[in-house]
C-alpha cells in the first residue's frame, strides 16, 4: 500500500505534468472522449486540455480516432509491459495463457494487485468464452465480486483485504454479489488458498469465472492469479484441473 507520506503534495509539485496525468487518467478510463468532454472530467480548461492532448498524442500515449475523440496510445501499453518485466513476468507468461486458453476452451486472464487494485496484466482469448468488456488488459476489475480478485484476496492479510475492497467500494453487479465485507469474508473462509475460486453470477449474469493464486516464489514477489471466464453455471472439471496446472506452471517463470 502507498505511505501517506508519499501522497503528499510536494513543494516543488509541477502543474503540468501534474495536469498531463490527469488527463490520461481521464483517457485511461474513459476512452472515446472528445477534448470538450476530457476537460470536464478532468477539471480543466478547454485550452489547457488541448494542448495537454496534443502534447500527449505526439509522445504516443494517447491516439486520435476518426471521429475526433482520444483512446489510450501504445506508449501506455509499452510502459505497462516493462513493468510487466521488471516484476519477472516475462513473455513467456504470454505462451502460457495461450496454453491455457486452447486446454481449456475459454479466455484466460493473468491479475495481480497494483495500487491497491485489481488489474488485468494480460489475457488470452479463446471461442468458448463470451467477450466481457471490463476483463481487458490494463482495466481495474473488481475485487469483491470476480473470481480472479477474490484469489487474490486470498493471498492476503484480513487487514489488508479490507482496506483494498473498502477503498474500491462493493458494487453491486448483479443480484449474486456480495453487497457487504461480512459476506464476503464468509465466502472466503471457504475457499483454500491452493484451491480453485469459483464465482457464479456475481460479476455477469449467466457466467461463471475460476480462478487459481499462483503461489509466490518468496517473502517480497508479487501476488499473481489466473483465470477464466466460462458461459453459464458451471465450471467444467477439465477447467479448474487446467487452472491448478497452469498456476503451478506460472511459479517457475
Amino acid at each position: 500500500m502507498t505511505l501517506d507520506s508519499e501522497r503528499e503534495r510536494p513543494d516543488d509539485l509541477v502543474q503540468s505534468v501534474a495536469r498531463a496525468f490527469r488527463v490520461l487518467e481521464v483517457v485511461t478510463r474513459f476512452p472515446g472522449l472528445p477534448v470538450k468532454a476530457i476537460a470536464r472530467r478532468s477539471g480543466l480548461n478547454l485550452s489547457t486540455t488541448y494542448h495537454l492532448v496534443r502534447t500527449l498524442a505526439y509522445e504516443g500515449y494517447v491516439t486520435r480516432l476518426k471521429d475526433g475523440t482520444y483512446d489510450v496510445g501504445e506508449q501506455v501499453s509499452h510502459r505497462f509491459y516493462e513493468q510487466l518485466g521488471s516484476l519477472g513476468r516475462g513473455p513467456n507468461t504470454r505462451e502460457v495463457l495461450r496454453h491455457l486458453a486452447q486446454s481449456s476452451g475459454y479466455s484466460a486472464y493473468l491479475g495481480r494487485i497494483s495500487a491497491g487494485r485489481v488489474v488485468v496484466v494480460d489475457y488470452a482469448e479463446a471461442p468458448g468464452s463470451p467477450y466481457i468488456e471490463d476483463l481487458e488488459r490494463g482495466l481495474d476489475v473488481s475485487a469483491h465480486a470476480t473470481a480472479l480478485g477474490k484469489a487474490l484476496l486470498l493471498g492476503m492479510s484480513r487487514r489488508e483485504r479490507h482496506e483494498l475492497v473498502v477503498e474500491a467500494g462493493m458494487r453491486k453487479f448483479t443480484p449474486r454479489t456480495a453487497a457487504d465485507m461480512s459476506s464476503l469474508d464468509a465466502q472466503l473462509a471457504r475457499l483454500r488458498l491452493d484451491g480453485v475460486v469459483e464465482e457464479h453470477g456475481e460479476f455477469r449474469n449467466d457466467i461463471a469465472c475460476a480462478a487459481h493464486l499462483v503461489p509466490k516464489r518468496g517473502g517480497g514477489d508479487t501476488a499473481w492469479a489466473v483465470g477464466l471466464s466460462i458461459p453459464g453455471e458451471v465450471v467444467p472439471p477439465h477447467a479448474r484441473r487446467e487452472l491448478s496446472l497452469v498456476a503451478g506452471d506460472l511459479t517457475g517463470i
